[in-house]
Order: C-alpha cells, then sequence, then structure tokens
C-alpha cells in the first residue's frame, strides 16, 4: 500500500509524460522573434525541435543501454568514452570536409570496439564487469578528451569558434530531417522486443545465463546500439551531457523499473528535457544563443542532485 501511494500509476505517469511533451513542443514552436509565423516555424523553429527531441530520446536510451550494461545507475555513454570517440571521429571530419554523421558514428563505433577489446575478459567471464569498464570508460574518455583538444589546435582560425561551440552543444544549426526521432523510435522498438532478455541483465550476468541469456551477445548488442546512438547524437548537437544520466535514474526514482516501461518514458522524457533546454538557450540571452550543452549541465546536475535528495527520504 505505501509503494502505491509513493509512486504514481503507469497510467498516470504516461499522461504526465505526455502532456509535458506536447506543451513543452507547442511553446517551443512558438517562442521566440515573429511570433507564431507560420512560415518561420516550418522553415526554423519545426526543425530544430524535431532535432533536439530526436537527440534527446537517442541519449536518454543510450544512457538506460549503458547502465543496464554496468548494471550501475551512474553509468553514461560519456563515462565509457563513446561521446568522446564520436566527438574527436567528428572533428576529423569537420577537418578533412565530410560527413559529420559519418564521422561521428565511426568514432563512436571505434571507441565501442576499443572499449569491447580492452576488457574482452571480463565481458567474456560471467562476474560482473562493472568496475572494470567503467574504468576503462573513463581513461578513454580522458583519452579522447585529450585528442579533441588537440584537433582543436589544429583546427583554422575560421572554424574555430564554430568547433568550440559545436563541441559544448549546439542546436542552432541542426537540420536531421527527423533521422534522429526515427532512429530513437527503432532503438525504443528494440529494447522493448529484448525488454525480457534486459530485466534478467540486471539481476547479474551469472543470474541472466543460467536463465538461459546469452550474455556476452546481449551486452555486444547494448554497446553497439548506444554508441551508434551517441554517434548520431554528437553528430547532429555536438557534445551534450546529463541527458542519459538524469533522465533513466529520475523514472527509477518515480518508482519505473521494467525495461519496457523505462525505454518508452527515458526516449520521452529525453525528447522533453533537451527540447526546453534548447528553448532556454534560444531565449535566455536572446538575440544571442547560448550553447545547448552547457544549459543541459546547469539545468541537469541540480536536478539530478533533487533527484538524489527525494529518492533517500
Amino acid at each position: 500500500m505505501s509503494q502505491a501511494l509513493s509512486h504514481p500509476s503507469m497510467p498516470l505517469r504516461w499522461s504526465v509524460a505526455l502532456g509535458a511533451a506536447v506543451l513543452l513542443a507547442a511553446v517551443a514552436l512558438a517562442a521566440g522573434s515573429g511570433g507564431w509565423d507560420v512560415q518561420l516555424i516550418l522553415a526554423l523553429r519545426l526543425p530544430r525541435v524535431v532535432a533536439a527531441a530526436g537527440v534527446g530520446a537517442l541519449l536518454a536510451l543510450a544512457g538506460l543501454m549503458m547502465q543496464v550494461l554496468l548494471r550501475n545507475p551512474l553509468a553514461d555513454p560519456y563515462v565509457l568514452g563513446t561521446s568522446g570517440g564520436a566527438s574527436v571521429g567528428a572533428l576529423l571530419a569537420l577537418l578533412l570536409g565530410t560527413s559529420l554523421w559519418l564521422g561521428a558514428g565511426l568514432g563512436a563505433l571505434g571507441a565501442g570496439a576499443l572499449l569491447l577489446w580492452l576488457a574482452r575478459s571480463a565481458l567474456a567471464s560471467t562476474d560482473d564487469a562493472s568496475p572494470r569498464l567503467i574504468l576503462v570508460g573513463a581513461m578513454l574518455a580522458a583519452l579522447f578528451g585529450a585528442l579533441a583538444t588537440l584537433l582543436l589546435m589544429l583546427t583554422p582560425d575560421e572554424r574555430l569558434r564554430g568547433a568550440i561551440f559545436w563541441l559544448v552543444g549546439d542546436l542552432s544549426a541542426a537540420q536531421d530531417h527527423g533521422v534522429g526521432l526515427g532512429a530513437a523510435m527503432v532503438l525504443l522498438l528494440g529494447l522493448l522486443w529484448r525488454g525480457r532478455s534486459v530485466d534478467r541483465l540486471m539481476l547479474g550476468a551469472e543470474a541472466a545465463g543460467l536463465l538461459g541469456e546469452p550474455v556476452r551477445r546481449l551486452r555486444l548488442e547494448l554497446l553497439v546500439a548506444a554508441s551508434l546512438a551517441v554517434g548520431l547524437a554528437v553528430a547532429t548537437a555536438g557534445a551534450v551531457g546529463f541527458v542519459g544520466l538524469v533522465v533513466p535514474q529520475a523514472w527509477r526514482l518515480a518508482g519505473v523499473q521494467h525495461t519496457r516501461e523505462l525505454a518508452g518514458l527515458s526516449a520521452l522524457g529525453g525528447a522533453t528535457l533537451l527540447v526546453g533546454a534548447d528553448l532556454v538557450a534560444r531565449i535566455a540571452a536572446a538575440p544571442m544563443e547560448l550553447p545547448v550543452g552547457a544549459v543541459m549541465a546547469l539545468l541537469g546536475a541540480p536536478c539530478f542532485i533533487a533527484l538524489l535528495i527525494r529518492g533517500t527520504r
């Protein structure tokens, strides 16, 4: 009885999440100079809102998969170095004049493959690989951060400001034409399909193996899917943090535990959160625009602290 009173029911959670998403999207489309100008909305604001929603959903789902993979609520694509690899790949693409999406995707996959190779013994065992994977990921994140700094030093002056702004998160020129939302939907469907297997993996590698789950293959699937999601998100909006960390943990504190519901609410919550952060980035210092990654950090850190305090009461 106390558990039912302390956490909202499933229909109420979905109603609140959907209502917040629709309301915030409407505000984001209306806010700004020009008001409800239809041409302005269709040409500028709608593509930006769609891109922000796609990036937010991808990051939230990637964070959820990393947390399942490591059985650690503090795991995040940025902790494991996949976003750092995506940033390095995108910077190389920027210097070479090739596709940012291709560079970021290859960079994220390369970082994921390197993580797998370095931690292959941990992943092959039935023991909990979380501590070793987190340590390896932290070292990779530091390595890719240093490489990104070196690449910035090699960036021509006329591109330097844009590269720096993009590295801290920027949606001002995002035109992904719904690719991010489409990819997030595919990712979500995959998690819904594999929901029972993922729930078993959360019990531990040994327990999942006893229940007949191919633990090593499932971990590989989660890591590759999360790496591709982060690569696409970084290529679209640059390095945006906290979404993959805050959103799944917030829903867990609200009482959501099963993978299928957690995945759906995380995708919706990540999309809503980043649309809101981008709205603040657009209007807080108008006519100047703030980097959405910095705004997300300023919003995400206090929210995460508040959620942790609330969860310990």
